[in-house]
């Protein structure tokens, strides 16, 4: 089960990672960009708030199941 663990740290290390770029490319940058007073703000709110906190506690979850953190001690 320790092993299921250490690899699903490299699964969440992997989704932080891909969630931070897609979540720039798609959803921030195209939005600050646009001109529009409504998706500036969207965009501002995506890129200042919210994917610092999903791309952080992703990286956070993925770094402590690598290092053994969960681990059951037996």
């Amino acid at each position: 089960m320790n092993i299921v663990r250490k690899l699903l740290g490299i699964v969440w290390l992997a989704l932080g990672i891909a969630v931070g770029y897609f979540g720039l490319t798609i959803l921030g940058i195209p939005k600050l960009t646009s001109g529009k007073q409504e998706d500036l703000v969207f965009g501002i709110i995506i890129c200042f708030i919210l994917l610092p906190i999903v791309v952080g506690g992703l990286l956070v979850f993925g770094k402590y199941a690598l290092q053994g953190e969960y681990e059951l001690i037996e």
